[in-house]
């Protein structure tokens, strides 16, 4: 098991200790009541902090995404119904997540619902808030571990700068992992989505199926089915524990963007370990809806309370005007 990935199951056995808390929008830990500096502080902060890190680990949570217009997955918003309108209207689905969890009648519909919802996000532009990142981070020595799917780091980034810890959307695996492999989703999901044109099935002939045992495919990712934990994985969690123990006596900062409280364990909770265990890291948050900063890191961070894709432009401004 690598390193970070032990640090994950640590933070996952927390989580499930004190599920209650975690299920109202809580953490266990107790948090700071020091007084955070005002807005126009914490982004001189955030700056100044990324100009002194010798190195940065950037930590991708949904709030990222959905920050830069990927809001469609939650809410019946109006970039759901650009992309999802004649499924919300046959089906009357308030989110492109509800689609996912509906039993469709026959499998030509549901891969007809998939392949739309992995269309999307595959062929997605590059969001605003990611192309500020990269102009933040920009010249510095850096590495991006991501419980994001949607593939809009690995538009900006090669694979060994970025660790997909819960899959990527743009590959399949066997659904019931007969085999270790993985592969490319894309080419199938355009040939579904031409196919189906107006309507809302896919061909039968179309369905992916395993090149090995001939059953259904299905995306490489976590929280749907028998996500396959091989080589690839594996190969994902080595990248980061690579990254932090290569660095972990420099001056290392972790930036945390739009964690929830679904899934802390994989970025927040391991940030605030290495944050505190480490002697010259750092840690900054940026979150529109929760102040967690623990206290016991209390001196060596803080969490910026703000809408993300504004926090990160204002970084972008300050920085491009020294």
């Amino acid at each position: 098991m690598t390193f970070y990935e032990n640090l994950v199951l640590e933070t996952q056995m927390n989580y499930s200790k004190y599920y209650s808390m975690y299920a109202t929008g809580q953490t266990p830990y107790v948090l700071s009541d020091k007084k955070p500096l005002d807005y126009r502080k914490q982004i001189e902060e955030f700056v100044k902090k990324v100009e002194e890190a010798e190195c940065i680990v950037v930590g991708g949570a949904s709030g990222l995404s959905s920050a830069g217009g990927g809001d469609f997955y939650y809410d019946d918003t109006p970039s759901y119904r650009k992309y999802f309108g004649k499924f919300a209207e046959k089906y009357g689905f308030k989110g492109a997540f509800a689609g996912m969890m509906h039993r469709f009648e026959t499998r030509e519909e549901y891969w007809g619902y998939l392949a739309t919802f992995l269309y999307t996000t595959q062929n997605a532009d590059v969001r605003k808030t990611y192309l500020d990142l990269d102009k933040i981070i920009s010249g510095k020595d850096f590495h991006i571990v991501t419980t994001n799917q949607d593939s809009q780091f690995n538009k900006i980034y090669k694979e060994d700068k970025v660790s997909e810890i819960q899959g990527n959307q743009r590959f399949f695996q066997c659904y019931r992992c007969c085999t270790d492999d993985v592969w490319d989703a894309t080419e199938p999901v355009r040939k579904m989505v031409e196919a189906m044109g107006d309507g809302t099935s896919v061909p039968s002939n179309l369905i992916p199926r395993c090149p090995h045992c001939g059953d259904e495919a299905f995306t490489w990712e976590r929280g749907y089915g028998n996500f396959l934990q091989g080589k690839k994985y594996e190969k994902e969690y080595q990248k980061i524990s690579d990254y932090i123990q290569k660095n972990m006596d420099k001056k290392i900062l972790f930036i945390e963007l739009g964690v929830g409280r679904m899934t802390p364990m994989f970025i927040q909770e391991p940030f605030w370990n290495l944050t505190y265990s480490l002697k010259n890291a750092s840690y900054i948050a940026v979150n529109d809806k929760y102040n967690f900063l623990p206290k016991a890191i209390e001196n060596k961070g803080m969490v910026i309370v703000e809408d993300i894709a504004k926090v990160l432009e204002d970084v972008v401004k300050l920085k491009e005007s020294k």
